[in-house]
């Protein structure tokens, strides 16, 4: 006998569900459990990762172990989504009995799982949730029968646990009301609607055992066994309860308190769930019947880019190259000054031939709408008067966007690299990261929104975890301790900044709290309960910066989530976002833009005239180093720290490749490996410039024989391995991951 979990809730219920994804799919595999569903309250945050955690079971024929099934358990409102009252006594009124969970806790609505069979089914479940939240949201994100009728195809549905709408009729004695119901999601869902029944060992399941077999019986609508799993195992049940008492602020001692009755809400192997229901094999047999129903399908894409508006007579590909082409011009008219002072690197041939290039493969890979819409809403900021950033990050390497004032640092004279912007060799979405204004970051935004559409564009989810000196405090709470004793505890944690720390860790590196933790069993028991604790999800906010782009409604894509205060985000995170082919854009609000821009004003005001930052050529002023050199750099983005003005001082820098090289430098990777003393060592003089290979003294004599940066990596890789240098990228890209395979 075995069986499928179709009903199953992981830490994406957040602080309510315990499950981490990869364990999950561990367990199915070594208890031969060949499919597995999950189905969260309200959302779809973990489908991804349980895509993911699938897909590494896959034999080397790529058969996968364990089929993920792509579900939620959807709050379905007791009339319509648009009703914002919840009264019991007048739902019960009218025959509608009151919306409970598992705890007994009342509820806002009706719980329904939903399963997507195929693609269809997926874009239909998508729409369904961002509809909870977009236009049903009241205390949780719902959905109602019209939009279950609109959006049934390629969904199976489950009536669900005792909050179902279905089994709140059994409770109440009415086997009638409760065939209506039924009868009423059979009309929408078919041959896919399922009676689930569900024994946890709490009196009121084991009420209405004998009427859910009537009701299937009157009905001819199936039953299926499932287990509202809400954690691992069953030795969990207990941090379970204090994962509950943390999401609910309450304490374990309280009587009165959310909780779940029994122990018994756990991933149970098939044999578990047949001694459950001795005697009924085809309940759990019908699980697998279901889960036949599901399709294999991916959820991961190529990049899809919105569809940019052309003139007429133009294809997107010739307006690009139009676009380019005469952006381009415009800049090397702004290079001939600098050509005759003998200040550029490169002849203008060299730029000609690097354009060339950069068209050719932008075209090859499918990506100048992807240009023309970064031009588009570039220029659009500077025509409202928002300030736009130089560039940062890998788009500086690339010829085009500096013509098309995309960026504005000329790649050319800083021997900046186009494949590690775009590579050739891998086919993924550019990735541009532009700094605005912070006031007028939401100007560009809304222009976005309004140019492709409010259905279209969308923020994008953060996941919130529970950190370690924060689950501390929390479990302390939980357990009635003051602020005094956890505060206490967690300052004996260590901690560096952009360094994460985890119990285990701290416990090896802080003898006070080691010795803490042997001689004190409350202790003891705080951290145990914290390091098995930390790292779950703990809620969601919205990306700082990243904004995603759609080519039509976003729900064909991913479904949508909001935030307290309503704005609209994809339930991926940015890196999913990406993997599912949506466009990500991300835009900065930039404070040292903000101040830039008053600056010029004041100066304007009190001198008379404007003053245009982009007619700065040189780079070579001497005041203004003497400025770095003193480690006067207030106010001066990046290089106001107290550690980067130590470094200044050390330095003085004298050129502006001093400042470039600084800025790799303070970093904690090449600071921790005393890279930043070799370097000003050697920049003064004071120890030997070497190199491995004396090949290499071209590429690293700019840095004394130290490698700095990424372009190094990858012309070392080019020189010495012959790699192409978009081989030379991936291998960039491998190292900062840390992937040794790769």
């Amino acid at each position: 006998m075995t069986f499928a979990h179709l009903h199953l809730h992981t830490e994406y219920s957040l602080l309510d569900g315990l499950t981490r994804i990869p364990d999950l799919v561990k367990k199915c595999r070594a208890t031969g459990m060949d499919s597995v569903a999950v189905t969260d309250h309200g959302n779809m945050f973990g489908m991804m990762k349980l895509f993911d955690a699938c897909e590494k079971t896959a034999d080397k024929d790529g058969n996968w172990a364990v089929k993920p099934i792509l579900g939620c358990e959807v709050y379905v409102a007791p009339r319509s989504r648009h009703d914002r009252k919840l009264d019991n006594n007048a739902l019960n009124a009218e025959g509608l009995e009151d919306c409970v969970d598992p705890s007994g806790q009342r509820d806002a609505g009706y719980h329904l799982v939903l399963l997507a069979k195929n693609p269809v089914g997926f874009r239909n479940l998508s729409n369904l949730v961002s509809k909870g939240f977009t236009e049903g949201f009241y205390y949780k994100p719902r959905v109602d029968k019209e939009l279950l009728r609109e959006n049934s195809e390629g969904l199976i549905a489950l009536t669900a646990c005792l909050g179902g709408e279905v089994q709140a009729r059994l409770l109440s004695g009415n086997i009638d009301a409760a065939e209506r119901i039924a009868r009423d999601y059979q009309s929408i869902f078919g041959e896919d609607f399922y009676l689930e029944i569900q024994d946890q060992g709490f009196e009121a399941e084991r009420l209405i055992i004998p009427s859910q077999f009537e009701l299937s019986k009157r009905t001819g609508i199936p039953l299926v066994a499932t287990n509202d799993a809400h954690y691992l195992n069953h030795d969990d049940a207990d941090l379970h309860d204090t994962l509950l008492c943390i999401g609910t602020k309450r304490f374990k001692s309280e009587a009165k308190r959310m909780r779940f009755s029994t122990d018994q809400f756990y991933v149970k192997s098939p044999e578990e769930m047949a001694a459950v229901f001795p005697g009924h094999p085809e309940l759990l047999e019908r699980t697998l019947e279901i889960a036949s129903k599901i399709n294999l399908f991916p959820i991961t894409r190529k990049p899809i880019t919105p569809q940019f508006p052309v003139p007429s007579g133009h294809t997107l590909e010739s307006y690009f190259v139009e676009v380019a082409r005469e952006t381009f011009e415009e800049r090397l008219k702004e290079c001939q000054v600098l050509w005759q002072a003998g200040a550029l690197k490169h002849s203008e041939e060299k730029y000609r031939a690097r354009l060339e290039f950069e068209l050719d493969t932008v075209l090859k890979m499918g990506f100048p709408g992807y240009f023309l819409l970064v031009w588009d809403f570039i220029r659009k900021a500077r025509e409202m008067g928002v300030p736009v950033g130089p560039g940062r990050g890998s788009a500086a390497g690339s010829i085009v966007a500096w013509s098309m004032h995309i960026t504005d640092i000329d790649p050319m004279q800083y021997d900046l690299l186009f494949e590690r912007f775009l590579n050739p060799e891998r086919i993924s979405m550019p990735d541009v990261d532009i700094d605005f204004c912070r006031d007028g970051r939401q100007k560009v935004i809304d222009y976005v929104t309004e140019a492709y559409g409010k259905d279209r564009v969308s923020n994008i989810v953060t996941i919130n975890q529970l950190k370690t000196k924060a689950v501390i405090k929390d479990v302390a709470r939980v357990f009635e301790k003051d602020f005094a004793f956890a505060n206490n505890l967690t300052k004996l944690v260590p901690q560096e900044p952009g360094k994460p720390i985890t119990v285990a860790m701290a416990l090896e590196q802080s003898d006070k709290l080691r010795e803490l933790y042997d001689s004190e069993p409350e202790v003891k028991n705080i951290l145990d309960i914290s390091a098995r604790l930390e790292g779950l999800a703990r809620n969601t906010g919205v990306h700082a910066a990243g904004v995603i782009i759609a080519p039509d409604d976003l729900t064909r894509f991913a479904p949508l989530s909001r935030d307290k205060d309503g704005k609209v985000m994809v339930q991926y995170t940015m890196v999913e976002a990406e993997r599912a082919g949506l466009l990500k854009m991300d835009f900065l609000g930039l404070e040292t833009l903000t101040q830039i821009a008053k600056t010029q004003g004041y100066i304007e005001r009190t001198q008379g005239h404007p003053v245009d930052m982009t007619l700065i050529r040189t780079f070579d002023d001497r005041k203004t180093f003497d400025l770095f050199s003193q480690g006067d750099t207030d106010g001066i983005f990046q290089f106001e720290s107290g550690g980067m003005k130590s470094l200044l001082a050390k330095l003085r820098p004298d050129r502006f490749d001093d400042l470039i090289a600084l800025n790799a430098l303070y970093r904690p990777g090449p600071l921790g490996a005393g890279m930043g003393d070799t370097y000003v060592n050697r920049r003064h003089g004071r120890e030997e410039v070497t190199y491995m290979f004396p090949t290499l003294e071209p590429i690293l004599a700019p840095t004394y024989g130290v490698i700095l940066y990424q372009e190094q990596v990858m012309q070392i890789a080019s020189l010495i391995a012959g790699y192409s240098l978009g081989e030379a990228d991936m291998l960039r890209r491998a190292m900062g991951k840390k992937d040794k395979e790769k």
